[in-house]
C-alpha cells in the first residue's frame, strides 16, 4: 500500500505505468530535472523487474545519493561492484557515498581503485 497517498493505485500506479522503456525515459527526465526522489521511485520498480541490468541500478544509486538516501545508495552500489568489480563509476560513487557518511577509511580503497581503473593514479 502506498501510505504516502493512502491508496494502492494513486501515486504508485503513476510510477509503475508504461513499458520499461517509457519508465526508463520518465526516470531519466525526473533525474535530469533534479527530482531525485521521483526518479528513484520509478527506477526501483525497473531494478526489481530487471535486477541484472547495471544502468537502471546505477542511476537508482545516483538518485538515492542526490536525495540523501545514502544507505540505499550504498546498498545499490555494493550490489553493482559485487557483480562487476571493475565498474569504476560505481566504485567512485561508493567511495563518495561512504565519505558523505563520514566513513573515510572505508571509502579510501574504493576511491583509489576507481582512480586506478579510470587511469588517474593517485599518490599517497
Amino acid at each position: 500500500m502506498d501510505t504516502t497517498y493512502g491508496t494502492t493505485t494513486g501515486a504508485s500506479a503513476y510510477y509503475a505505468h508504461g513499458t520499461q522503456a517509457e519508465r526508463w525515459e520518465r526516470a531519466r527526465l525526473f533525474f535530469d530535472a533534479k527530482e531525485y526522489t521521483a526518479a528513484a521511485r520509478v527506477l526501483a520498480g525497473l531494478v526489481e523487474e530487471e535486477p541484472e541490468q547495471t544502468g537502471p541500478r546505477l542511476l537508482l544509486a545516483r538518485a538515492y545519493y542526490h536525495s540523501a538516501q545514502l544507505r540505499r545508495a550504498e546498498a545499490e552500489l555494493r550490489t553493482i561492484v559485487a557483480r562487476d568489480p571493475v565498474e569504476h563509476y560505481a566504485r567512485l560513487m561508493l567511495g563518495r557515498t561512504l565519505e558523505r557518511q563520514g566513513r573515510r577509511d572505508e571509502a579510501a580503497p574504493h576511491l583509489r581503485l576507481a582512480a586506478a581503473l579510470s587511469g588517474e593514479f593517485q599518490q599517497g
